[in-house]
């Protein structure tokens, strides 16, 4: 290793002669303390007793540099553990279309693994690079709720592996802090150095659907889509594909894919299945994509547009289309949904007023308000289903929030996709509002 941090991956030199670095398949070997939780290819082993605990840690399993090189494109440049299977992370952690930007960043997943990279491109004098040399640094870990916390530290890093290529010491060093363990006598993936830097993420086990976000990630979400927002929330909560589209940079549509997730929040238990984010998506995820029965993802590749089996919901910016029908008697925002998107703001401005020199926990308002909102329509649906006559009124719509003649399609399909057995007893008007 020492020998290679001596010699720059991307030499300064403009002979023919140049040797460019080739890529590898690479089998990691999993460590003694990981077997059992982490499967030999880097993905987590959901038989495991410990896999969901894993899950739920920030369990860093791989540290990695992407480079773009002119000849052969997106490569692997250097992992840890060097062994690691790292086939495909190439072209995810350098989105496509990101030659025209100066810095990104790119959640992802892999299989049962998050990822979190960050891009730079900077303007080098070299023939060979083409005037410009394009890197990415990342991660892999076993949940993505706390990747954000290294964002800075990836940031700092992307620069450093550009301006002094094949320096990988600092690199090295993090791993070895940030690596999980498991716990002899608990079995919990823990940090080996618990006390280490900021970037260290929390002991505490945080809930599945949490994330690290930037200040403002909420309301951005809200201002860029509106009242448009119940429709993605509606959408979200009858667990679709929803698929969002937007040329570079990525990062920002990222944070929109788990805003999205988080609309669909209820502590029901029994219904539906988890959502989880797919974050970035490429076309060599349209297998496993096209295996999904719902996912909430982005892409910059507009060639999913024409691919409408792999989505029911195409977001193309703050157009959101939906593939059948059906879901198209769902995109006029109701009266009701105006009245809720007002609740929302109203709640915001009030804590912003109330605690203005403290700031306030968007995320924790809004996945709160959505959470209580769905919490009350499947509670009162499921009394429904349990009373005497099963019947659900034009007051139990109103109760739940909903719109008793402009959701009365959406409820309809509610109730059918989650097998709830109630007699829905408003009368569908000619001219509906």
């Amino acid at each position: 290793m020492a020998q290679e941090e001596k010699s720059p991956l991307l030499a300064e030199t403009d002979g023919d002669d140049y040797n460019y670095p080739n890529p590898r398949k690479r089998v990691w070997h999993v460590p003694p303390e990981l077997k059992g939780v982490v499967n030999v290819n880097g993905t987590i082993n959901t038989s495991s007793s410990s896999s969901s605990l894993a899950c739920d840690f920030d369990f860093v399993v791989c540290v990695f540099v992407v480079t773009f090189d002119t000849r052969s494109g997106n490569m692997i440049e250097w992992c840890q553990p060097e062994e690691f299977e790292l086939d495909g992370v190439e072209f995810k952690a350098m989105v496509s279309g990101s030659h025209t930007l100066l810095k990104d960043f790119v959640y992802f997943r892999k299989e049962n693994l998050y990822g979190l990279a960050c891009f730079e491109n900077m303007h080098v004098e070299s023939e060979i690079e083409r005037g410009a040399r394009m890197k990415s640094v990342g991660i892999l870990s076993t949940s993505y709720t706390n990747l954000y916390r290294h964002m800075q530290f990836l940031e700092t890093q992307v620069r450093h592996q550009l301006e002094t290529p094949g320096k990988y010491s600092n690199l090295e060093v993090f791993y070895q802090d940030k690596k999980g363990t498991l716990n002899s006598t608990t079995s919990i993936p823990q940090q080996i150095t618990p006390n280490s830097s900021s970037s260290t993420p929390s002991q505490e086990i945080l809930p599945e659907m949490k994330i690290t976000h930037p200040a403002g990630c909420f309301s951005q979400f809200m201002k860029f889509f509106g009242e448009k927002v119940f429709i993605l929330w509606k959408f979200a909560l009858l667990q679709q594909r929803i698929l969002f589209f937007s040329p570079p940079p990525i990062g920002v549509v990222c944070y929109r894919v788990y805003c999205a997730c988080c609309l669909g929040n209820h502590d029901i238990g029994g219904l539906g299945h988890e959502m989880k984010p797919h974050f970035y998506v490429n076309v060599a995820d349209i297998e496993t994509l096209e295996s999904e029965v719902s996912y909430i993802a982005c892409t910059t590749e507009k060639i999913f547009e024409v691919k409408t089996s792999l989505y029911d919901i195409y977001v193309d910016n703050q157009v959101i289309r939906p593939c059948s029908p059906m879901l198209r008697d769902l995109m006029k925002v109701s009266v009701a949904d105006k009245d809720k998107f007002a609740k929302l703001n109203n709640q915001r401005s009030a804590l912003q007023y109330n605690y203005e020199d403290q700031g306030i926990d968007e995320e924790e308002l809004f996945t709160t308000f959505f959470t209580e909102q769905n919490n009350r329509i499947f509670q009162t649906l499921l009394e429904a289903s349990c009373s005497q006559d099963r019947q659900l009124t034009s007051e139990h719509m109103k109760n739940m929030g909903l719109d008793p003649y402009g959701d009365r399609t959406f409820l309809m399909e509610l109730v059918e996709h989650y097998g709830i057995d109630v007699m829905l007893m408003v009368d569908n008007p000619c001219c509906p509002k």
